[in-house]
């Protein structure tokens, strides 16, 4: 089994900073090719300096909301590696909210920032992969892996917005590994709970008390690293993975298999 991605062109969204910095960072290091998308440029700029023709590996800031965004990240990983051969939707963010007050709209917001980003941005790079595996032998065309979490099964009232938004992530994960599935295009997704995001380490920072309650409510009794999630990625990336699609891989450390009342959100 192939786990090797070396060669390979990768887009990496939210990848300014944690998870999506940790899986960009994991992959240069396996040899890919890696464009860290994020709309913190100050951030990228801090942690990846300025770009350099000669590394392999770039970064283009922007709000990939928009929809010319989109097609400006496209092209500039284009321009600097000729193809695209995997995406990861990092980018992801966590709003609480009261579920029963209609003039919040955190529902909406963040349907847009976790579904409707990630939908678009695939949707383009799927095109662009058909279009570059025209005329190859048949083989892989290409691996689109999405950044889920374990709120999508667990409800938390307060959560309300992040559940729905991951979700219906889930869901368009098995619905485009279906209509991909043709063009030799693998979809798949991890759906996390217990590792160090950033805003784990935030919810850290201003509760003392929140890293033993995750703990206690994991059977494996620790949190994991982005280093683990980034592995996990790489094998989805992968030919080790060449027969899945339209998966969600739960990475928690068994959170999900206990009785959720009580467990904390994370």
């Amino acid at each position: 089994m192939s786990l090797t991605i070396s060669g390979k062109t990768a887009i990496v969204t939210g990848a300014a900073n944690g998870i999506g910095l940790a899986i960009g960072r994991h992959f240069v290091d396996k040899g890919a090719n890696v464009v860290f998308a994020d709309m913190d440029e100050a951030r990228l700029v801090k942690e990846l300096g300025p770009n350099d023709d000669s590394r392999n590996f770039r970064w283009f800031a922007g709000d990939l909301r928009q929809k010319l965004t989109v097609a400006n990240l496209l092209s500039a990983t284009i321009d600097a590696f000729d193809t695209v051969d995997i995406l990861i939707n990092a980018s992801r963010q966590m709003v609480p909210g009261d579920p029963l007050d209609p003039d919040k709209d955190a529902v909406e917001m963040l349907l847009q920032q976790n579904l409707m980003t990630a939908l678009r941005l695939s949707q383009a790079v799927a095109k662009r992969m058909i279009k570059q595996s025209e005329g190859r032998d048949p083989g892989p065309a290409g691996t689109i892996v999405n950044l889920s979490s374990i709120a999508a099964r667990r409800s938390n009232p307060d959560l309300l917005g992040y559940s729905v938004s991951t979700a219906a992530l889930e869901q368009m994960t098995r619905s485009l590994a279906v209509a991909l599935a043709e063009y030799r295009i693998r979809v798949n997704a991890v759906a996390f709970g217990s590792v160090m995001s950033a805003s784990l380490k935030d919810a850290l920072k201003d509760n003392s008390g929140f890293r033993g309650e995750i703990e206690e409510h994991t059977p494996l009794g620790r949190i994991a690293s982005p280093r683990e999630l980034a592995e996990t990625v790489q094998f989805l990336s992968s030919d080790g993975s060449r027969f899945m699609t339209g998966q969600v891989l739960t990475l928690d450390g068994g959170r999900t298999l206990l009785d959720p009342v009580g467990a904390p959100a994370h």
